[in-house]
């Protein structure tokens, strides 16, 4: 989308105010500098009407009022005191849909149930003049606390179903035979042995995977890609049913690794992989 430009608006300026502002189109134009300064004008109102209705959510139904406001302040001297209420305004509407969206958490997307905009108002008053008896840490550490277990039973609420699934497939899959579990509730079953040195917590391992869901949809595949994935133990940036799994395999190894919610991404949504999924792995540890 092309973004509305006030570029050269300066130097145009001084040209506009020689021509009147009554939209007339060019019938007024008076000199070369005139018709620059409109041909101007004309060249950006495209981008200013996508800018208007896109990005600032003007209604067309009121492009009179739009090009009222825009005249008086592009013509007028800066007036602070207007100035600010005008950002004040632009601001209120970024916390009206902020609202929307924190509404939809506390109450799991129920659109009848709504939090009271003038009580988060009040609180970003308070909070601008210094006298909301909190400092903003203090605040948004006690915002956390109330809103996790609040997501967090929504989610369970929403994906309750997805967590039982996954429970009913680890109890089957533990009784397959070459089937272990540890006491974390990993499960992996041997394809191949490796015969290579096992990771200390500093190695770099270098593995090619396949994970899919209990469905046996494919969400990530490094043979796919054709592209080997390096693990550096000592910071690992992988879910922790991987670390665990990696340290007990050789260089070598070909394992199934069959990982519970808990040790995977537990409630948090991943795209195709949704909360509370358990996940199932082919590891091949390269090297």
């Amino acid at each position: 989308m092309k973004k509305f430009s006030i570029l050269a608006a300066a130097v145009a300026m001084t040209a506009m105010t020689m021509v009147s502002c009554d939209g007339n189109g060019s019938s007024n134009l008076k000199s070369g500098e005139d018709s620059l300064a409109y041909n101007f004008g004309v060249a950006q109102s495209e981008g200013l009407k996508q800018y208007m209705t896109m990005q600032l959510g003007v209604d067309t139904a009121y492009i009179d009022e739009f090009i009222k406001g825009m005249k008086e302040g592009a013509v007028n001297e800066a007036d602070p005191k207007k100035e600010a209420y005008m950002q004040g305004m632009q601001v209120g509407k970024q916390i009206q849909q902020m609202s929307k969206g924190l509404s939809e958490q506390v109450f799991a997307g129920d659109s009848t149930q709504t939090l009271n905009i003038n009580i988060i108002l009040n609180g970003f008053v308070a909070g601008l003049k210094g006298n909301a008896g909190i400092s903003s840490e203090e605040a948004a550490t006690k915002f956390q606390e109330a809103l996790d277990p609040i997501r967090k039973a929504n989610t369970e609420k929403q994906y309750g179903d997805n967590k039982a699934a996954g429970e009913k497939y680890l109890a089957e899959n533990a009784k397959k035979e070459g089937v272990k579990t540890t006491a974390s509730g990993l499960q992996y079953k041997v394809i191949k042995e490796g015969t290579g040195a096992l990771p200390t917590d500093t190695t770099k391992v270098q593995v090619n995977y396949e994970g899919k869901l209990i469905d046996g949809t494919v969400f990530d595949s490094s043979y796919q890609r054709n592209m080997p994935f390096t693990v550096d133990l000592a910071m690992p940036r992988v879910i922790q049913g991987w670390v665990e799994a990696l340290k007990m395999m050789p260089a070598g190894s070909t394992w199934e690794v069959t990982i519970p919610q808990e040790l995977g991404y537990g409630d948090q949504d991943m795209g195709q992989i949704k909360p509370y999924s358990t996940l199932i792995f082919t590891i091949e540890v390269l090297k």
